[in-house]
């Protein structure tokens, strides 16, 4: 559950007759003060011992010898997030709209395995109930949004969002065609013994990955192959380019709107204002926003 500017402000308002939950909701969901700053970076920092924890877990000689300093671990991170878990409850507005959310919804599956592993004593559903825990390592992005370079990056995947699905398609219109081509010049040998393995082997090959569980064994496929290798060298590049040029005009923006321009403040005649300034850089007063030399 993420807040705007504006929502941030309204809740915080909400909250100055309770001074206990109006500084908690400062912290956890504050990022302009040093305290809020400093809950996201432990936050950061538990999540990521969490998910190391279960999979040093995983491998069997350490889970032998350290399993008990892992367990102790992982019940310290579990009860500080659901500490967590249950303040963010209780100092949001509405609380259903948390609990329901995307990212509430893994807060509560990010705890609830350490809980469970009471219930389910089995070793294979423990496993599978414990793995559920790496679902914590998704909160991460819940501290994405603080990071302004992170935002340009979400910019421009969700701008570039409609190229990358026409080049997709084209992508996949591609390798049926190339597969089916070479299950007809193979003919079956080689491993090309179904349209949907060639097809697996298009895909493999032209994104440059290269198995080697099927081979072309005759002539023309082996030319073809060796024209696809090349061609899935020029494709790999599309998409990076497409989001690369639109990371560059988020970053071009930000920049135009940080430059100084030759906004005049009609107070004191200092030019050079920045094109949101509201107010003047030298005697403070108020910026027209028509005033320009």
């Amino acid at each position: 559950m993420a807040f705007t500017e504006d929502e941030y402000r309204d809740e915080e308002n909400r909250l100055e007759h309770s001074p206990v939950r109006r500084r908690l909701f400062i912290i956890i969901f504050g990022t302009s003060t040093y305290i809020g700053k400093l809950f996201d970076i432990i936050l950061l920092v538990l999540i990521g011992v969490s998910v190391l924890a279960v999979m040093l877990e995983s491998v069997s000689y350490i889970q032998a010898t350290y399993g008990a300093v892992l367990r102790i671990i992982e019940w310290v991170v579990t009860i500080f997030f659901t500490i967590e878990y249950i303040a963010r409850i209780w100092v949001v507005k509405k609380p259903a709209q948390y609990i329901f959310s995307w990212l509430g919804i893994i807060d509560l599956l990010s705890i609830l395995p350490t809980y469970l592993s009471f219930i389910f004593v089995g070793s294979q559903g423990l496993a599978i109930i414990r793995a559920l825990r790496l679902l914590r390592v998704f909160r991460i992005l819940k501290l994405m949004r603080f990071v302004s370079e992170a935002q340009v990056l979400g910019k421009a995947l969700v701008t570039s969002r409609h190229k990358i699905t026409v080049f997709f398609f084209f992508l996949l219109i591609l390798v049926f065609i190339l597969g089916s081509i070479m299950y007809l010049v193979e003919g079956g040998k080689g491993g090309f013994n179904s349209i949907p393995l060639s097809i697996y082997w298009a895909i493999v090959t032209l994104t440059t990955v290269g198995f080697g569980d099927i081979t072309p064994t005759t002539v023309l496929g082996q030319m073809i192959a060796s024209v696809i290798m090349l061609l899935g060298y020029s494709i790999i590049a599309i998409p990076t380019g497409i989001v690369g040029a639109e990371i560059y005009k988020g970053v071009s923006g930000k920049q135009a709107a940080n430059v100084n321009t030759n906004r005049l403040c009609t107070s004191c005649g200092v030019e050079g204002h920045r094109y949101d300034a509201e107010y003047c850089r030298n005697c403070g007063a108020k910026l027209n926003h028509s005033e320009s030399k």
